[in-house]
């Protein structure tokens, strides 16, 4: 379930993580894993609102988080056992019956409603929920393109719907939210939470750790063809203090 790694910087990938050989039983590896190109997990420190307010009112200083090397609340460390539960892969572009979806698609909650009468899956307390709408299919035909700025996903009215299934986290194959973002937001709250709104209401308000960039080509070809849309997931971030870790999602049926 990884995104592609670029070697050469691209329009989704400006920052390519780079490989160093330290002789020839060594490397050292540097990346710098946020962004539209590397599947990473974000996690609840990874985004604020108004004057750096993160997930349950934690208000970390810049200067004491550069200088003790990484933030004391909210960071990927609590996820250090690793993460492992029931995966549930709503593949939207395959239930519309196209090899992708265009750019700028929303989905919304009664897509997902729909998606779930066909294949009788019950997204449910504790889940994993992953997005296919298709980028990398769409990349490997057209090519790269800004994901930041054009990318199918969830409308923000699907913000209530993750609140009252209660998933515990969520993926998708850019960030979640479709872009540009829908003027209409319907939820209402009271600082501005910018272009990608479910993104950042579901790190801030809802507690919710996201997977950013997954490949799911593998997965919907496999769930395709055993028709069956639930799996084991399981996940490993790297254990610091930062703001989340690039990770390589395994699902198992």
């Amino acid at each position: 379930m990884t995104g592609a790694s670029a070697f050469t910087v691209l329009v989704d990938g400006p920052r390519p993580y780079q490989v160093t050989p330290l002789g020839i039983t060594a490397d050292e590896i540097r990346i710098s894993y946020h962004g539209f190109i590397h599947t990473h997990l974000d996690f609840l420190n990874h985004n604020f609102i108004g004057e750096g307010v993160t997930y349950n009112d934690y208000r970390p200083d810049p200067a004491v988080v550069a200088a003790q090397g990484g933030h004391s609340r909210n960071t990927v460390h609590n996820a250090k056992s690793g993460i492992v539960t029931r995966g549930v892969l709503i593949d939207m572009a395959r239930f519309r019956n196209v090899p992708y979806l265009e750019p700028g698609t929303p989905i919304h909650v009664e897509d997902i409603e729909a998606w779930g009468a066909a294949t009788g899956v019950t997204v449910s307390s504790g889940d994993a929920v992953v997005i296919r709408t298709g980028r990398w299919a769409r990349r490997v035909e057209v090519g790269p393109w800004d994901v930041a700025d054009a990318a199918a996903g969830l409308h923000a009215s699907v913000i209530p719907w993750l609140k009252a299934r209660d998933i515990a986290l969520l993926g998708g194959e850019a960030a979640q939210d479709m872009a540009p973002a829908d003027a209409e937001r319907a939820v209402t709250v009271a600082d501005d939470l910018g272009p990608r709104p479910l993104h950042r209401f579901a790190l801030i308000y809802l507690g919710m750790p996201l997977f950013d960039n997954l490949d799911l080509e593998a997965l919907a070809e496999m769930a395709a063809s055993l028709n069956r849309y639930e799996f084991l997931l399981t996940a490993a971030p790297l254990p610091t203090r930062g703001t989340g870790s690039p990770i390589n999602p395994i699902a198992t049926f």
